[in-house]
């Protein structure tokens, strides 16, 4: 039986909450209760049948990749994470790779994008062994066009220098922005199809879903 990307998602929650030290579970819902509540009316959110944002980002390596580029191939999807500190993001990601050959067979790319700066994204890549284009969109610049930015509560700060975590370091400015977590099927012309945000960024999509989406087009 096909272990869903949900169980994954919930068991990592479970262990993380079990193991966090005294208050950091309280704290961490109190953000996802305002990334939610900033979010419950997705006013300023891309929607479907509006035309995708063009953009030119570096890859892990530095290589600027070009939408229009990677349109001229098909269509695409376009998945937004957090950084390669997010234990979410980085089974989300897994469970993209574990379906890419079947994206590639319906002639769709896949590309994953994050704030981080090209060598925390190459540490992304490395670490899932991810076989598709992995971009940095550094001071959120394409997902802020996209309405996706949730600038994290100063009292998340604390948390991520009790686990060694910096984002400053990371992203390359002290904003302590994230997209929030969403995902967008884009057809060749640069129409969005389908979209998914989920502002608790212990939800992703699930691959299933996204081929779903691609079976529709």
């Amino acid at each position: 039986m096909t272990t869903t990307l949900a169980s994954k998602l919930e068991a990592a929650t479970a262990d993380f909450y079990a193991k966090a030290p005294p208050g950091v579970p309280e704290t961490l819902m109190a953000a996802i209760e305002d990334a939610k509540d900033k979010f419950a009316v997705p006013v300023k959110v891309i929607k479907v049948g509006e035309t995708f944002p063009s953009f030119t980002l570096p890859n892990a390596t530095g290589t600027p990749v070009s939408s229009a580029s990677l349109l001229a191939n098909g269509p695409l999807l376009v998945t937004f994470y957090r950084g390669n500190w997010c234990p979410y993001c980085n089974l989300a990601l897994h469970g993209l790779q574990e379906r890419l050959d079947e994206f590639k067979t319906q002639g769709v790319q896949l590309v994953a994008i994050s704030p981080e700066l090209p060598d925390a994204s190459l540490s992304t890549q490395e670490k899932n062994e991810l076989q598709f284009p992995v971009l940095s969109d550094e001071g959120n610049k394409l997902a802020r066009e996209l309405g996706i930015v949730w600038k994290q509560p100063d009292s998340m700060k604390p948390i991520f220098e009790k686990f060694g975590l910096d984002l400053k370091k990371q992203n390359g400015d002290d904003t302590f922005e994230v997209p929030i977590p969403a995902t967008f099927l884009v057809d060749k012309d640069g129409i969005v199809k389908n979209l998914y945000l989920e502002a608790d960024y212990r939800k992703r999509v699930e691959p299933s879903t996204l081929l779903e989406w691609i079976a529709q087009l």
